[in-house]
């Protein structure tokens, strides 16, 4: 996500706080939140994804995820 459109939330954020969003500014503040966050998820497996555990023995294999059930 571009520096722009963090910016934006966080100017969108300060209205809100001061004086109160139209519908459309509304609207423009979820897609903005909901784009932020699936970029942090995104980042954040990624990063999971690239860590290695190292047992007694030396030998290393990567971090398995727990699939919800």
């Amino acid at each position: 996500m571009d520096k722009k459109k963090i910016d934006r939330i966080n100017e969108l954020y300060k209205k809100k706080k001061i004086e109160g969003l139209t519908d459309e500014e509304k609207i423009e503040q979820s897609l903005l939140r909901e784009e932020y966050l699936n970029s942090v998820r995104k980042n954040f497996r990624s990063t999971m994804n690239t860590i290695k555990l190292k047992d007694e023995k030396g030998n290393i294999t990567p971090l398995k995820s727990k699939k919800k059930q």
